[in-house]
This record gives C-alpha cells, sequence and structure tokens, in this order.
C-alpha cells in the first residue's frame, strides 16, 4: 500500500498524500481505530468513504501517531494530544494529511470540475478571472482559490466566517505555485502564506499561518 507523495514543507511540516487504490478489507489491515472512529465508521454508507477514512489512519502511522492520537473540537476541527497542529482532507481517491509542529496548518483536495464554474460568485469576485484565456484555465484558478479558502477555513474554524466576505486569496499566476492570503473577521485580521500542486485532474492547496 504505497504512499502517493509526501512533501516535506519545512523541518516542521510535512505533508502525506495517500491515492486510495485498495480494497476496504486490506486498508483495514494493521489499522487500531478508538471506539469513536469504529462508530464513525459504521455509519458511512459509502463504501469509498470507509476506504478514505481507513486510508487517512494509515498516513496517520506515515506521520508516526496512532488513531488514538487525534480528537476534534465542537466545531469538528482535529488536533493532536501532543500539541502539533493537523489538518485533514479528502476528494474520491486522494486523501493527506498536513502536519505542523510550530505552526496552524490546513489542506484540501479538489477535482477539477466545471461545476465550480456555477459556484464561483459564492465565494469570490468573477471579475478577477476576466483575463484567463479559456474555460480550463479558468477552472483551474477557481479551484485553487476554494481550495485555499477551504484550507484558511480549515485554520480558523470559526462558525460564521464567509468564504466570499472574510477570507481574500490575493492574485497569484499559475506558474507562481504559491500565494497569500488574509481572513479579516470580527475586527482581527491574520495573514497566510498559501501554496498549490496539481496532478491527475486534482488541486492540492496548503495553507500556513503566519506567526
Amino acid at each position: 500500500m504505497p504512499i502517493y507523495k509526501t512533501i516535506t514543507v519545512s523541518s516542521t511540516t510535512q505533508i502525506y498524500i495517500w491515492k486510495v487504490t485498495e480494497p476496504e478489507n486490506d486498508l483495514a489491515k494493521s489499522i487500531r481505530l478508538t471506539e469513536n472512529s469504529q462508530n464513525r465508521m459504521a455509519g458511512m454508507k459509502s463504501e469509498m468513504h470507509r476506504r478514505a477514512f481507513l486510508s487517512i489512519r494509515h498516513l496517520f502511522k506515515e506521520a508516526g501517531f496512532e488513531d488514538a492520537a487525534v480528537f476534534y473540537n465542537e466545531f469538528g476541527k482535529p488536533f493532536l494530544h501532543d500539541g502539533r497542529h493537523i489538518s485533514i482532507t479528502h476528494s474520491n481517491q486522494f486523501t493527506a494529511v498536513i502536519i505542523g509542529s510550530t505552526i496552524e496548518v490546513g489542506i484540501d483536495i479538489e477535482k477539477q470540475r466545471d461545476k465550480i464554474l456555477r459556484i464561483a460568485h459564492k465565494f469570490t469576485p468573477l471579475t478577477e478571472y476576466r483575463t484567463l484565456a479559456n474555460s480550463e484555465a479558468v477552472i483551474r484558478k477557481l479551484t485553487i482559490v476554494w481550495g485555499a479558502k477551504e484550507s484558511l477555513y480549515k485554520i480558523y474554524a470559526q462558525p460564521g466566517l464567509s468564504f466570499l466576505k472574510h477570507i481574500d486569496v490575493h492574485d497569484f499566476l499559475f506558474f507562481d505555485k504559491k500565494t497569500t492570503a488574509s481572513i479579516s473577521y470580527q475586527g482581527k485580521k491574520s495573514n497566510y502564506e498559501v501554496f498549490y500542486l496539481e496532478f491527475e485532474g486534482f488541486t492540492c492547496v496548503y495553507a500556513l499561518r503566519e506567526i
């Protein structure tokens, strides 16, 4: 069961990505789930969701900890008992985990789909994309922006935070592979570094909160 990709962001931040190709029974081997995780899996009707859930536990092992090391707050944000920061994502056959020892982190994987054209007005001003050459380029850029906002939302994890009103992803060119972003909410502003990569029709975006 090979891991798809690992990324060393820095000496204190690592990313682990899994491509879920294994059957559920194979993924369940050598994985110890907490009672809460067992109950969560039992409630999943989709086999794909169960396989993704198990693959994420394999990513935990790659990062050096078990399922029991993770807990969630009332907003569903994951934490590690040892104090490190963690963010989790899955989309179709890809799952990923980012671990940060010293800074808050967020990660998101999205499949590049034309559906995003229909919902773009809900999370970003469309006037910013008129200079792009074709719809494929617009889809790619919108997917990066959506992934960036998802990553920041996972870091911030506060009810009422609006993708459109409160999260600003600064403009970028595809070859930059990075940008910056900010959250302005309830009179407070926080800044973030954002990085992205594309593979097999998917976009992975991760964010690091600036100290």
